[in-house]
């Protein structure tokens, strides 16, 4: 029998989960049609990444390729504020997605995954380098060989050919990965959840809709679904049809959130005022800032406000330490007729005894302070203590790390306005402790009605940072069904309904100015308030299954016989004489 094209098909599609043959009957193995037994592409380039694919000719060099996925590794960084470009972010990854799937191995698909997660983290922190310097590059060097394993999980899945059962898979299983980076990463010893895909998405009403079922988490997996999906209608011909219900399933899903899930139901308004004294520089700043966070707070004085709050750091350690502060503060409350949240960072003890450096959050009455505090309990990396200080010490002479760690607080607190502001409870964040997802939900199941949240964003003024601070509140509210309180002492101070809707107007970073928001209350617990975060945990059973599948596979596969005997043949030939 004489096989045409010189090869014979081998076996099932061994780079397909689900076990099915590829289009058209042909073998994605290692030994089959247009792929070599490494993974690579034979001569004929009629595989993908074949010499021949489309581009890859292109990308022949090492340096050019580096380059490319740096490149369209950083795209998503367009789709954050300031650019705010959040359309974007549904074909964002789809140029890296089709790069790794032409990797000639799976070495080099890690190798693309971790050049694209470099490209991705120096672009969404590129506003860290004045403050980190050399350290952005080792940071994203580090943070970005969590992107590696989801490399080669992007070319098992979307490499050479895809059936439509494996183009299915690939639309749940490479959402998932990258759901799992987005979930180490959080950890504040890596630097936060700064950056999260879904996060990109806090302006659009259907996607807060999709964070309070699941998070921020949902909307992110949503979004690498469809970029997914967008990747394989390019390069996956033959599995368009499947791509497109499994498109049109996400669409059905997002509409029946719309539709369907619990809404927070009004429960009437509060009137809280931000105090944003803008930027104060030179010689005695800190002290001049704090008279200016007193002028603003007066002129606050008969608009009936329920709250002032004031923004991180507001007041330094020299004031806090002075007792004539607190007979100042106390005095604008009763001026005022409403308490203050101000911000302390200054050496303090706290309920256990322990002394340093804490950032608090204090409220102070018409008496003084009320006994209210919380400290910050999750600091920024370099910024507010350094990772291994006897090691990495030497940080504080490159950049702006802190001098001096500052401690951590040891518990989340709910505080309780007096009666003439309806004995209102709320819940202080301070600073980057609004990405964390998981805090924000604990102080609403705690009771909080309005989440209030201090921050300082003065060091990145000019950045995208403000913005991309600011806009977490979004989320944050549309989460937990409560409205939210960004308040900042150089902006971006903004407020935000249960639903995650803006609140009157954003105070800019050009503003120094009092600002009152009418803020609706809202009762009635969300999805996510209720079982919090599901979709990753539904991310880790998805990747289980395709591990307990590839696992199985394996103890099924035949073990390699003893080789067989050498072959003759019967007549001879110049090359093989008989014997």
């Amino acid at each position: 029998m004489r096989i045409r094209g010189g090869r014979l098909p081998v076996g099932r599609n061994a780079a397909d989960p689900s076990g099915s043959g590829g289009s058209g009957g042909a073998s994605e193995s290692g030994a089959s049609a247009g792929r070599t037994p490494d993974g690579g592409a034979s001569g004929d380039g009629s595989a993908a990444g074949g010499p021949d694919c489309t581009g890859a000719g292109r990308l022949a060099s090492p340096w050019t390729r580096a380059a490319a996925l740096l490149l369209t590794g950083a795209l998503p960084a367009l789709t954050f504020p300031a650019p705010g470009l959040w359309w974007f972010a549904y074909g964002a990854l789809v140029p890296w997605l089709l790069l790794i799937r032409t990797a000639r191995s799976p070495r080099r698909a890690a190798l693309d995954g971790w050049i694209g997660g470099i490209g991705f983290v120096i672009a969404v922190h590129h506003w860290l380098m004045p403050s980190l310097h050399v350290f952005i590059v080792l940071l994203a060097a580090l943070l970005g060989l969590l992107w590696a394993p989801w490399g080669l999980l992007v070319s098992r899945l979307l490499g050479g050919s895809p059936s439509a059962r494996r183009a299915v898979a690939a639309v749940v299983l490479v959402p998932s990965g990258w759901l799992l980076i987005e979930l180490v990463r959080s950890w504040e010893g890596l630097g936060g959840p700064w950056g999260l895909l879904g996060a990109s998405q806090w302006e659009v009403s259907p996607a807060l809709r999709v964070a309070s079922v699941g998070g921020v988490w949902l909307v992110s997996l949503l979004v690498l679904a469809v970029n997914t999906g967008a990747a394989l209608l390019i390069a996956a011909p033959a599995a368009r049809t499947a791509v497109g219900v499994a498109l049109l399933v996400c669409a059905l899903s997002v509409t029946a959130m719309w539709a369907w899930a619990p809404r927070p139901t009004s429960g009437g308004t509060v009137r809280i005022a931000v105090v944003q004294p803008g930027i104060v520089e030179g010689p005695g700043s800190v002290e001049r800032r704090l008279d200016r966070g007193e002028d603003l707070t007066r002129s606050l004085a008969g608009r009936g406000v329920d709250l002032v709050v004031w923004g991180e750091s507001s007041i330094g350690a020299g004031a806090w330490e002075n007792p004539e502060t607190a007979r100042r503060l106390a005095e604008l409350s009763r001026l005022v007729g409403a308490d203050l949240l101000v911000n302390v960072d200054a050496r303090q003890r706290d309920g256990s005894g322990r002394s340093g450096i804490f950032k608090s959050a204090v409220l102070v009455g018409p008496g003084g302070p009320t006994g209210d505090r919380y400290d910050k309990m999750r600091l920024v990396p370099f910024g507010e203590y350094v990772p291994a200080r006897s090691l990495l010490g030497w940080a504080t002479s490159v950049g702006r790390a802190a001098g001096e760690d500052r401690l951590r607080g040891d518990r989340q607190v709910v505080m309780t306005l007096p009666d003439g502001a309806r004995g209102l409870r709320i819940g202080p964040l301070v600073c980057f402790e609004t990405a964390f997802p998981d805090m924000s939900r604990r102080l609403v199941r705690d009771g909080a009605q309005v989440l209030v949240a201090q921050s300082a964003t003065s060091t990145f003024q000019g950045s995208w940072a403000p913005a991309q601070h600011a806009s977490l509140g979004a989320l944050r509210a549309a989460e937990n069904g409560r409205p939210t309180v960004h308040a900042t002492l150089t902006g971006i101070s903004a407020a935000y309904g249960p639903r995650g809707e803006r609140v009157g107007h954003p105070l800019g970073t050009d503003a120094s100015a009092a600002e009152v928001f009418d803020l609706p209350l809202a009762r009635g617990e969300t999805l996510y308030g209720r079982f919090g975060d599901w979709p990753v945990y539904g991310a880790f059973a998805a990747l289980a299954a395709l591990c307990a599948v590839e696992g199985m596979r394996a103890l099924r596969r035949p073990a390699p016989g003893p080789p067989g005997p050498r072959a003759r043949t019967a007549h001879g030939s110049p090359g093989r004489p008989g014997r």
